[in-house]
C-alpha cells in the first residue's frame, strides 16, 4: 500500500485537476508523491517519483493554458526542491534504520550467546521452553532463564531485568555468569541467592534491579527462592492449579539489602504428573485489544498434553491470539513436568 501511494496520489492531483481546470490550481499538490515515497521508499525511487510527478505537471499546465507562466514555474519550482528534501529524508531515514538494525542485531546476538539451550530431560524432569521476542520496534529486553544439573541436583534459575537494550543484556550476562557458578558451588539456594546479590550489587548502578526465581527439584519437592518475580504457576495431576507465592516478600536482586531479613526459599510439593510453569512478566502483562491481561491460570489447562514442549508451544500461540499481534515486552516461560 505505502509503495503504490505516491503514484496514487500523483494520478489523484491530475484527475483533480482536469476536472476543475485551471482556476482552483491543484498542481503544487504533485509535490504529495515525493513526499509520501521518503516514507517508505529509497532515494532512487523517491527521486523517481519526483520525475514522474513533473513529467505530469508540465502536460497538465500546457492542457491549463499555463506552461511557462509564473505560478507554473513556482510550482515546477516547488515539485524539485520538494523531490530533493524528500530524497534527503530518504537517506536519512535509511542510515538510521540501519544503525538500528545493527544494533539490535549485536543486541541479539548476544543474547542467543547468553541463553544457551536448555536441557529436554534433567533427572525425572522433562522441562520445554518457550522464549518470544518482543516487536521489532521494541528493544532487546533482559529476560533471563538457566538450567544446570549438579551433584546436588536440577537448579534453576529464571528472570528478567530491569530496562531495555544492551545494558539489560549485560546486566542478565553478570546474571547468568553468576548463577552458572553458584549452582555448582552453594549447598543451599540462600548461599546461591546471596553470590547473586553480591556480585550484582558490585555492578549494577543506580536503582537498577532484577527480579528472578531461582529453584532446586528435591524428591518430591521444589524449593524456590523468590526475588520479587512473578510466583510460578502449579498445575496438580489432578488438574488443580494455583499460582506458589513466597512465605515471605523479598526484594529484586540489587535491592535485597532494602529488605527485613535474609531471603529463605520455601518448598512445596512436586509430585509425580505435577508441572510448574515459571514465567517472566511478559506473559501476565500482555494485554489484548481490550486492555484485558493474559489471563494465565485460566488458559493454563493447554498444558495437559503429552509432548511438554508441544504444549508450551500452544500456549505460546494463545498469548500471541490473546494479544492480537507481536508482544510489547519478552516473554520468556520454562516448563517442568515431573515424571518417574
Amino acid at each position: 500500500m505505502l509503495r503504490s501511494l505516491p503514484f496514487v496520489a500523483i494520478a489523484a492531483v491530475a484527475c483533480v485537476d482536469l476536472l476543475a481546470g485551471p482556476r482552483l490550481g491543484f498542481l503544487p499538490l504533485l509535490t504529495l508523491g515525493p513526499t509520501f515515497a521518503s516514507v517508505s521508499g529509497s532515494v532512487r525511487r523517491t527521486l523517481a517519483v519526483g520525475v514522474v510527478a513533473l513529467a505530469v505537471c508540465l502536460p497538465l499546465a500546457h492542457y491549463n493554458g499555463l506552461l511557462l507562466t509564473p505560478q507554473n514555474n513556482l510550482t515546477i519550482a516547488a515539485v524539485i526542491g520538494v523531490t530533493g528534501a524528500s530524497a534527503l529524508a530518504s537517506h536519512l531515514r535509511i542510515r538510521r534504520e540501519r544503525e538500528l538494525a545493527n544494533v539490535r542485531l549485536v543486541a541479539e546476538a548476544a543474547q542467543r550467546v547468553l541463553l544457551r539451550p536448555v536441557p529436554r530431560r534433567a533427572g525425572d524432569l522433562r522441562i520445554a521452553l518457550s522464549y518470544t521476542s518482543a516487536a521489532a520496534e521494541a528493544q532487546i529486553g533482559g529476560d533471563l532463564y538457566e538450567v544446570v544439573t549438579t551433584p546436588r541436583g536440577v537448579r534453576l534459575l529464571i528472570g528478567d531485568v530491569q530496562g531495555k537494550g544492551l545494558g539489560a543484556v549485560e546486566t542478565a550476562a553478570w546474571v547468568l555468569g553468576a548463577f552458572r557458578e553458584a549452582a555448582y558451588d552453594e549447598p543451599d539456594l540462600s548461599g546461591v541467592g546471596h553470590r547473586l546479590e553480591n556480585s550484582l550489587t558490585r555492578h549494577l548502578g543506580g536503582e537498577r534491579f532484577v527480579t528472578a526465581i531461582i529453584a532446586e527439584v528435591h524428591v518430591g519437592e521444589i524449593s524456590l527462592l523468590n526475588f520479587g518475580h512473578p510466583p510460578p504457576l502449579v498445575m496438580r495431576r489432578s488438574g488443580s492449579t494455583v499460582f506458589a507465592e513466597p512465605e515471605t516478600e523479598c526484594p529484586p536482586l540489587g535491592l535485597v539489602a532494602l529488605g527485613s531479613g535474609k531471603p529463605e526459599p520455601h518448598r512445596i510439593p512436586f509430585q509425580e504428573g505435577d508441572q510448574i510453569l515459571l514465567y517472566t512478566d511478559g506473559v501476565i502483562e500482555a494485554r489484548d485489544e481490550s486492555r484485558a491481561f493474559y489471563p494465565l491460570s485460566e488458559r493454563a489447562k493447554v498444558l495437559v498434553g503429552a509432548d511438554p514442549q508441544a504444549a508450551l508451544d500452544e500456549l505460546r500461540a494463545d498469548l500471541l491470539d490473546h494479544v492480537g499481534g507481536p508482544l510489547l515486552d519478552d516473554a520468556a516461560m520454562l516448563l517442568l513436568r515431573r515424571h518417574t
